[in-house]
């Protein structure tokens, strides 16, 4: 089995449990603009189109059609004309408001901890890459209790590029003081970062916790994060 030195760790959805963690975050902002009062109910229909919003844009986003300042107001103003409220000050009021609650949860996937402290013990190097923005990635492992597990976090928005582009990946080695060749990525997103690693020479594990039964191209699969103990 290859020796690896640098373990880099997606966060979203691949540690920190997005979905369940942006969900708490929006139904507080929901009870918190009174959006049952104008129509908007139930909450997970709200949710729902929300997700579909947040997932189309995260994905123009990633291809460069749109800025990081617009992804973030615009789900929610999208979100809202679903409802038939055009609502463009409602809209930057609620992201704004979802964006403070967000970071603040402290929702991860099962045995994350325990993942963390063996390999840290294992003298593996661990670090993130992430196409999220720096405060609130930083907020997310603060209030998780994450933060001291890495030794590196590189941001979309630090790297001036997303995965998959090879150039974050190209950063991550530079502030790292890895190689390709001794590093692996560890997350949930084909794309971003199964095929981001893969084209950029590097080893991957893809953490498949909904099961997703697609064809891919990473070194390794587990569908709990108790399994990365098979592989390290």
């Amino acid at each position: 089995m290859k020796t690896y030195q640098h373990l880099f760790f997606d966060l979203d959805h691949t540690i920190w449990d997005f979905e369940a963690n942006a969900k708490d975050a929006l139904r507080e902002s929901y009870l918190h603009h009174e959006l049952a009062l104008r129509g908007i109910e139930p909450f997970d229909s709200f949710y729902e189109r929300y997700a579909y919003h947040n997932k189309r844009l995260w994905d123009r986003y990633s291809k460069g059609l749109i800025i990081q300042r617009e992804l973030k107001w615009k789900r929610m103003f999208l979100t809202l004309v679903d409802f038939k409220i055009g609502d463009e000050p409602l809209a930057r009021s609620l992201s704004q408001d979802f964006l403070d609650r967000l970071p603040i949860r402290t929702k991860v996937f099962p045995y994350t901890f325990e993942i963390l402290d063996y390999l840290r013990q294992k003298q593996y190097k661990l670090h993130l890459i992430t196409n999220g923005f720096n405060r609130i990635q930083e907020m997310k492992l603060v209030n998780a209790g994450l933060q001291d597990y890495f030794e590196v976090m590189v941001t979309s928005e630090r790297s001036g590029c997303l995965k998959p582009n090879a150039q974050i990946f190209e950063y991550a080695m530079q502030v790292t003081g890895a190689r390709p060749d001794t590093s692996i990525m560890i997350g949930d997103n084909l794309i971003a970062d199964i095929q981001g690693a893969a084209n950029f020479g590097m080893d991957s594990v893809f953490t498949n916790h909904i099961e997703d039964a697609r064809e891919h191209v990473a070194t390794y699969e587990v569908r709990h994060l108790k399994e990365l103990e098979d592989i390290f």
